[in-house]
This record gives structure tokens, C-alpha cells and sequence, in this order.
């Protein structure tokens, strides 16, 4: 943890650029792999072959260090492991492993890379081998950005050749037969002879032998596992409701802890009377923690009563009163004091648009939204003199380690994270306000087990929420065509909002302020993305997709607008305006899917969008009808490029849980502020999609692509500008903020 702790006092970025913070960094230092983490801790016949793989007399434990949020990441990485292994997922067990620079994300990278030197070539590789280098030398261990599959795909491969081969070197050693004479399946090497030997007998002799590296991956063709159905290895507790997440989790001896926190978000306490408090049953103490106050009780519902009953003084937000506000700081911001970045600027839009009479122009809202995961923030934490123990989901165990640190004043090195399961994230989880609240708690409880546990209302209506943002559109068609698109987008940084809640400062443009839009892969003779930083507003944080999730709205219902004007389909433009293979492909297997044949009638309607985002092409066609009940939303087709589809079950079940989040979201939903307060507190005010609304959704994974890549946020991004387009074609309504119910009715 050193090093990551090092860094905290250093600039560093995670999502626009990467500063070394004047650090140069060695190739020694580069190149050095990380100590395995399973060496500290293995007892007698135990080994620890790479850092993914441990084997003990009980079996083989596959460490998947990428958390689970209900994404089945633990059942990917444990494939991949499994895959050149040679055992069967249900062979195994599963364990997300200690926080360790070892298990840095290799995959973060990729798309700062390009965002700081667009175009690739030799600029982006040395921009990636810089960022690359910064995150492995501080041991960057972070789940997001759809990168588990990429961040895995080689080297969880790797792992489970490297453990294999030593395991046969081990079954040599213990037989004298020749190493390239035996064979493994199963779990076991097999024998010249017809024999066998189990790999937890072959664990001893194993773990005295220095690992081969050279090792040659099996090709595609020998496959066992990837590209075939997999049943996920927590399919059947989740499906019997015997799965445990963070918030079931119990340790011995704990307490509950509940918290009140003031209802203006991020403002401060002022004081605190806890006597009404500190008279309830179960009721043992009162404290304050950062942002409000914290009752500990003898149950988590005693806990809730107490928070509640507890008198305090608040102070007010640091942040506009009024909505208006917001959207006014965001209309304010579009200026060149406030430029934050120009990556796209093609031909000359000036000169274009000076020269035509007829400019189409439009502004386009997303609000804030809550991450608002089923399951509510909780973290168990016991601090002692020297030590600390952590029980949560998260999906940065390695900052929870700094930051239990610091609070309990120990090395972070002595503190011990527990990664659970989780219900949910959505970026959510990316935070460790619980956590940190908690260990401030256990501080004053030196011994004792906080289990820290919000309500469902103090969850959402103090959530780090998704940017709010805005756009505005200029444009000029000629002769049937696009001709000109620019394209100019406000919105708070998302980046120096979440890193400043771990004490980090970022330096340079956030590439999420312009992310799915300023890379789209459509040719328009002048065309022109600009990113405006506007001030920051109320706090925001990472939400699936981040800032593709407003911008591939943006882009697309800019560029249905212009299509529009310019009397063109809106399938056959995309894909004359489409320059680039994959994402032609995508447009074209979408468009076969659907049947588009244009204009449905009799008020039926369909509309289309693409975005790249997390560099992955994902387009969609939405089919809807004007029904006397409001718009009712009837099939949706999906279409993904993303190299290599590793589990056909999953990444169906993926693409359609993001489809009907992205929709759900933009039909429905916003947090709004009064005086800093969030008007919307729980799911009745805050609604997705409902069962009865749900449309049936098709499906394709391409794999076309030479590049290995994830898809739990991308079918996020195109969805609202798809559904905007079909209610425009079925209702001649252009809809340019969400949530649309705003505008129209829902069946």
C-alpha cells in the first residue's frame, strides 16, 4: 500500500490524463512484477503458484480480484483461470483475494489513452505506456469502466497456464516421468501409465518450484469453456435466495450503527443533542461522524429509530438552492474561459456555418441521478490498537485500506478489506463514505465490530450522484446530406469530484466531459466536439458509463436532428456517414435485425443510435407505439462489437440489463435539489421501468474486433437517443431532455 499511498499526496488521475506528479519512473521499476499476496499467509502443503491460484488439501481457490456486483465478474475471471487450468467451475472455489498491487487493472488505461492522443499511432502508445505505467507501479487495483474482461482475458489465462505447468513439473518431480509426456483435466495431471494425481497432492512438491513463464496459451479452437454457455457460479444461491451480500454479512460481537446525516448534501453539522436518542431501547451511544451524526444500537432497526430521534444543527450545501441554478451554471459555462477540451474538430464549422442561412440549432438536458442499487450501503469495521478489519463491497479495496488508515492513525498495510458480494453498484461502490464513517465510529469503539448500515432514504438522497448536463447543437445540411456538426457540452468534472473525496488533485482536461461523443466513428466534413467545464455544482460520481451515459444522448438526438432536416433516413445517413469497419458492421447487423425498412406509420415509430463508448460499438433500434395509454415501448434490437464474447449467456443478460436501466432512467428519473436537500428519496419517487413496461430485447455479440473488450456499460449510452428518435417517428414529438416523461405518457 505504500506506494498508492505515496501517490496520494501526488496528482494523480484516473479517466482524463495521468501525472507522475514529477515521478519518473524507471523500466526497473516498470517491469518489476508485484509480490504474490498468497505467499504471506500459506500454511503446510499449501501453494500459491501465481497470484490467482492457491491449492491446499481441500482443492484448487481461484482468486478473482475484480469485484462482483451482480455482473458475474467473479464467474468470468474464474473461467478464464479455469480455462488453461484444466478444472471445472464447479471443482473450485471462488475468492476475490486481499487488496494488492498485484492485482492492478491493467485495462484502465486504454481510453485515457486515446482521449490524450486521439488518432493512435505512436502518440497514443506512448500515452498508454505512460498511464500504464503509473497505475501498475502504484498497484491500481479499481473494478469499472467495463474492464474485467479486458483487464483478464490474457493474463487470468496466463495464470491458470503458468499453475498448470508447474503442476506437471511437480507430478514429474514426484514420478520421474518426463513433464511433456503427461496431460491434465479435470483437476488432475494424468499419467503416461493411465494413472492419475490430484493437483492437492501435487500442492507440497508444487510450491517449492519456481513457476515457468514462458508459456503458450491454447488456441481458440481448443477452447473448453470460453465462447460456450456457462452457468454462473452464483446462479443457484442467488436463484434459491441463499446468497449473502455485504449487508447480510455479520462478525462476532458487533453492534449496529445507523446514521443521520444533514438532509442538505454535504453540509455541515453544527451541533447535536442525542438525549431523546440515548433513551431508546438497545440504544448505546451517540457520535459525531463527517456530514452528521451516528447512533449505536443493539439492531440495525433500533439503530435507524435512534438516528432519527437525535436533535441537530445543520449547516447549508455549498451549492445552489434552486434547479434553475444548476442549469444556469451550466448555460453559463459554455464559454472559452471554460473550455476544457476540443479532441474533434474537422474541416472548418465557422466558415460553414457564416455561409448558410439555415442553421439547426437545439439544446439538450440530462439531470442528476442516483446509482440507487437495490441493496443499501453498509461496511462492518473493527479497529484495534495496531490492526484494522474491513467488511464491505467495494470496488476500491485498496483506497479503503488507505483511508482506514489514516482515520485509525495505523499503517494501511495493517488493514485487513473483506470484499463481499454486492447487490448492485452502478458506480455506486466506487465510493467509501460507509466505510469511512464507520471506521470513525470504530475508532471510538476501539475492539468492537461497526457494522455501519444506511437506510434506504439516507442511501439515495445523499448519493454522489451521475453529472448533471447540458448541450448545444449547431448544424447545416446541404443536398440531402449532413454537412456541419457542432457539438458543445457543459458539465461539472466528474473525475475532480470523485478524487477529491480521496484527498487527490487532478491536473488537465476530463475526458468524460466529452466521452461518447467527441470519438464517434461518423465522417461529417466539418464537425466540431467541445467539452466545457462548468463549476462544480452539487457532489457527482462515476454512474454506468459515466459521461457517455448523457453524451450518447446528446450526440445522437443531434444528429437525428440534422438528419431530419436533412430529409435522409436515419439508418441509411449513419451508415453512409459511418467510416469506421467495426462500428458499419454494427449498424448493419442492427439494421438486418430490426427488418429497418424506414418509416412504420399508423403511429408506430423506431429510431437508432450508436455510440462508442469504453471502445466498444453498441447500436440500437427501438420500436415503439402511440397507444391511448401513452408510448409503449415493443422491441428492442442490440447489437455489440466486442472482439470476443467469453460467456454467450452473460453478455446477453448484460446488454439487457443495461437496456432497461438506460431506458428506465430516461423515461423516469432525476434527483432534483431544494436548498440542497434531494426532493427524491426512495424508489416511489425515483421509478425505472416497471415488469408490464419491459420490451422484448434481441441481442447480437460481433466479434469481428481485434481487441477484447467489456460490455456492462456500453448498451447504456445509445438507449436514450434511440427511444427519442422512435417517439419522434411515431409522434412527430422531439424530445431533448429527460426524463421524458416530462413530455409524454408511458403505457
Amino acid at each position: 500500500m505504500g506506494r498508492l499511498k505515496t501517490f496520494t499526496r501526488r496528482a494523480f488521475l484516473i479517466g482524463s490524463v495521468a501525472v507522475a506528479g514529477g515521478v519518473a519512473f524507471g523500466a526497473y521499476m516498470v517491469n518489476k512484477p508485484h509480490a504474490n499476496p498468497l505467499l504471506d499467509n500459506l500454511g503446510d502443503g499449501e501453494a500459491a503458484l501465481t497470484p490467482y491460484v492457491r491449492i491446499d488439501a481441500d482443492g484448487v481457490t481461484l482468486i478473482t480480484p475484480r469485484a462482483d456486483k451482480g455482473q458475474g465478474a467473479y464467474s468470468v475471471q474464474a473461467a478464464l483461470i479455469a480455462e488453461e487450468l484444466d478444472v471445472e467451475l464447479d471443482q473450485v472455489k471462488i475468492d476475490p483475494g486481499p487488496p494488492s498491487p498485484a492485482y492492478w487493472n491493467t485495462a484502465l488505461a486504454d481510453e485515457a489513452a486515446t482521449f490524450m492522443a486521439p488518432g493512435g499511432g505512436v502518440g497514443e502508445s506512448i500515452a498508454y505506456g505512460a498511464l500504464s505505467a503509473v497505475m501498475k507501479t502504484i498497484g491500481m487495483q479499481i473494478t469499472g469502466g467495463s474492464t474485467t474482461v479486458p483487464d483478464g482475458f490474457v493474463k487470468l489465462r496466463q495464470a491458470g497456464a503458468v499453475a498448470r505447468e508447474t503442476l506437471k513439473l511437480a507430478a514429474a518431480q514426484k514420478t520421474g516421468a518426463a513433464a511433456s509426456e503427461l496431460r491434465t483435466e479435470a483437476g488432475r495431471v494424468l499419467l503416461p501409465d493411465g494413472s492419475s494425481l490430484a493437483y492437492a497432492e501435487l500442492a507440497p512438491i508444487a510450491a517449492t518450484i519456481d513457476p515457468p513463464q514462458d508459456i503458450q496459451l491454447r488456441a481458440p479452437s481448443e477452447w473448453r469453456l470460453i465462447g460456450k454457455p456457462m452457468q454462473r457460479v452464483d446462479i443457484v444461491a442467488k436463484s434459491t435466495g441463499t446468497q449473502s451480500y455485504g449487508i447480510d454479512h455479520k462478525v462476532d460481537g458487533m453492534v449496529h450503527a445507523a446514521i443521520k446525516l444533514n438532509p442538505a448534501q454535504i453540509g455541515p453539522l453544527i451541533g447535536f443533542d442525542a438525549g431523546e436518542a440515548l433513551k431508546m431501547r438497545g440504544v448505546s451511544k451517540v457520535v459525531a461522524v463527517t456530514g452528521g451524526v451516528a447512533a449505536i444500537a443493539d439492531n440495525t432497526w433500533r439503530a435507524f429509530q435512534a438516528a432519527e430521534a437525535v436533535e441537530a444543527e445543520w449547516g447549508p450545501a455549498p451549492f445552489p438552492a434552486t434547479m434553475d441554478e444548476h442549469w444556469q451554471a451550466l448555460a453559463d459555462s459554455f464559454t472559452e474561459d471554460a473550455l476544457d477540451s476540443r479532441k474533434r474538430d474537422d474541416g472548418d464549422v465557422e466558415i460553414s456555418i457564416a455561409e448558410t442561412g439555415e442553421i439547426i440549432s437545439a439544446e439538450y438536458r440530462a439531470p442528476y441521478l442516483a446509482h440507487a442499487p437495490l441493496e443499501p450501503i453498509s461496511a462492518i469495521v473493527r479497529v484495534d490498537d495496531d490492526r484494522a478489519e474491513v467488511w464491505t463491497g467495494t470496488q476500491i479495496p485498496r483506497f479503503i485500506q488507505n483511508n482506514v488508515g489514516k482515520i485509525a492513525g495505523i499503517d494501511p498495510e495493517k488493514v485487513t478489506v473483506h470484499a463481499l458480494y454486492m447487490g448492485g453498484s452502478f458506480g455506486h461502490r466506487l465510493e467509501d463514505e460507509v466505510v469511512k464513517q464507520a471506521a470513525e465510529i470504530a475508532v471510538q469503539m476501539k475492539g468492537t465490530p461497526v457494522k455501519l448500515t444506511y437506510s434506504r432514504e439516507q442511501d439515495m438522497s445523499h448519493d454522489f450522484t451521475r453529472q448533471i448536463a447540458m448541450a448545444q447543437l449547431r448544424g447545416v445540411v446541404r443536398d440531402g446530406k449532413v454537412e456541419t456538426y457542432d457539438l458543445g457540452i457543459a458539465m461539472p468534472s466528474v473525475v475532480v469530484s470523485q478524487m477529491s473525496r480521496q484527498g487527490l488533485s487532478v491536473p488537465g482536461p476530463d475526458s468524460q466531459i466529452v466521452a461518447g461523443a467527441w470519438d464517434q466513428p461518423f465522417t461529417i466534413p466539418n464537425q466540431r466536439v467541445t467539452g466545457y467545464r462548468a463549476p462544480e455544482l452539487a457532489p457527482i460520481s462515476s454512474w454506468r458509463s459515466v459521461g457517455a451515459s448523457s453524451n450518447g444522448f446528446f450526440y445522437n438526438a443531434g444528429l437525428d436532428e440534422l438528419i431530419h432536416a436533412a430529409g435522409a433516413d436515419p439508418m441509411e445517413e449513419r451508415l453512409r456517414l459511418c467510416s469506421n469497419p467495426e462500428a458499419r458492421k454494427v449498424l448493419e447487423a442492427v439494421a438486418e435485425m430490426s427488418g429497418w425498412d424506414g418509416v412504420l406509420g399508423d403511429g408506430r415509430g423506431r429510431g437508432v443510435a450508436l455510440t462508442q463508448s469504453f471502445g466498444v460499438h453498441c447500436a440500437e433500434v427501438i420500436e415503439v407505439s402511440n397507444t391511448e395509454y401513452g408510448i409503449r415501448i415493443d422491441k428492442v434490437w442490440v447489437a455489440a462489437e466486442v472482439g470476443t464474447v467469453v460467456d454467450p449467456v452473460n453478455f446477453d443478460n448484460l446488454v439487457k440489463g443495461g437496456v432497461v436501466f438506460a431506458l428506465g432512467h430516461a423515461m423516469n428519473c432525476e434527483i432534483t435539489y431544494t436548498d440542497g436537500i434531494a426532493d427524491q428519496s426512495n424508489f416511489d419517487s425515483f421509478q425505472g421501468m416497471r415488469m408490464y413496461q419491459c420490451p422484448t430485447i434481441e441481442v447480437r455479440g460481433l466479434e469481428n474486433g481485434d481487441r477484447v473488450l467489456g460490455i456492462g456499460e456500453p448498451p447504456v449510452p445509445p438507449a436514450a437517443a434511440a427511444l427519442a428518435g422512435a417517439i419522434f417517428a411515431a409522434t412527430g414529438t422531439r424530445l431533448r431532455e429527460m426524463p421524458f416523461s416530462k413530455f409524454v405518457d408511458f403505457a
